[in-house]
């Protein structure tokens, strides 16, 4: 066996045996990028200070996702389009595939290294969350929508107490106490003032919460134990699950329709598709660099003002009606938010102390006495 590959050399007239070390470029696979060399759409981060690497992270992410956001509650405001939301999912898999073998083909590995049986699970959740999500959108407001999203948290834990036998500390039980009643507060809200307002919207974003919950887990365990890629993780579990829609709205007779009302409006189902997708995919691309350079604390801040931006933006561009109630509701949902965070990042965030907030204050009476004297 050669050095370069073997790494160990025997020489059996000198009783010895020699080791080389490789290279880095030898034994690190080419799909792996070190923290010098973090590209996001052709753009090397590294180039940058840590400061203009937040804000162009922060921008990306601001500026797809609210593009993205804004051409999915568009496509669904198209009359008779509402009961197309599995065919969209299916437009959206099959742009997602292919910006997956894009990428995957300037990359120099490109070995599939996880299982196929492992992507078919992965598909079948993917298609869930998203097909589901997009199908809900038939019968809730978009912003209802969004804030069912930011409960990931619920499903997470009900699962951990259940299936692992998991136990929560204070800060979490009541960070999922909070993101239940301010989404009940939140869905009562829609159930009044909404015209179109749906118990199945309801159930839909729900199913699809549980499979977004899990999905995370399986795509961390096996991108961990497999040294699976990014792109090969998009290319497989989308093409697969493109397959499963395909096979599913075949089954049911639900392709021709929606064919058939697409073709007489290519511009606005298609092209918005299109678009939708691209700025969807690239938002990905920036989270997942949020994450690397700065961690998961402040990548969930900042996705967590994203989807209350785009609460915002869609009363401001859709009319729908509005009440107080969906403040309340969404205040109860952040805040739950919040304790989730800061229950896993307690040596990050110090809060004050009930004596220091006392201090405070008094601190505060006594300057307002010196300046009334003086």
């Amino acid at each position: 066996m050669s050095a370069k590959y073997g790494l160990v050399s025997y020489n059996s007239s000198r009783k010895h045996i020699s080791i080389s070390m490789p290279s880095s470029t030898e034994v690190m696979s080419p799909h792996i990028k070190s923290v010098e060399e973090l590209r996001v759409l052709g753009i090397n981060l590294s180039s940058f200070s840590p400061p203009t690497q937040f804000l162009i992270c922060v921008a990306g992410v601001f500026l797809f996702y609210l593009i993205y956001g804004y051409l999915q509650e568009l496509i669904f405001s198209i009359e008779g389009f509402k009961q197309f939301g599995w065919y969209l999912t299916l437009i959206q898999f099959g742009f997602y595939s292919m910006f997956g073998l894009v990428e995957l083909q300037l990359t120099q590995d490109k070995r599939r290294r996880i299982p196929g049986k492992t992507y078919m699970i992965i598909a079948f959740l993917t298609v869930g969350t998203m097909g589901l999500s997009n199908t809900s959108l038939g019968y809730l407001n978009y912003p209802t929508q969004v804030i069912f999203k930011c409960c990931k948290l619920i499903p997470v834990m009900i699962g951990g107490v259940f299936i692992q036998g998991k136990r929560y500390n204070v800060a979490d039980v009541s960070a999922a106490l909070c993101m239940s009643l301010g989404l009940v507060w939140f869905t009562l809200a829609d159930s009044k003032v909404a015209p179109n307002f749906n118990a199945t919207g309801v159930l839909l974003i729900s199913m699809a919460l549980c499979a977004d919950a899990a999905i995370g887990n399986v795509q961390e365990k096996a991108m961990k134990l497999h040294n699976g890629s990014n792109s090969e993780m998009v290319l497989y579990s989308y093409s697969i699950g493109f397959v499963y829609i395909l096979t599913g709205l075949l089954c049911v007779g639900g392709l021709g329709p929606a064919v058939a009302f697409c073709s007489e409006h290519p511009v606005i189902t298609y092209g918005y598709a299109f678009i939708f997708s691209l700025t969807g995919y690239f938002g990905i691309s920036f989270v997942l660099a949020l994450i690397k350079l700065f961690g998961a604390l402040v990548a969930v801040t900042v996705t967590t003002g994203r989807k209350a931006m785009t609460i915002v933006l869609s009363f401001m561009f859709f009319s729908k009606p509005f009440t107080f109630q969906y403040i309340w509701g969404g205040l109860l949902v952040l805040f739950g938010i919040f304790l989730n965070v800061y229950s896993k990042n307690k040596d990050k965030m110090k809060l004050p102390s009930i004596g220091n907030l006392r201090g405070w204050l008094l601190t505060g009476k006594k300057v307002r006495l010196l300046s009334q004297n003086v």
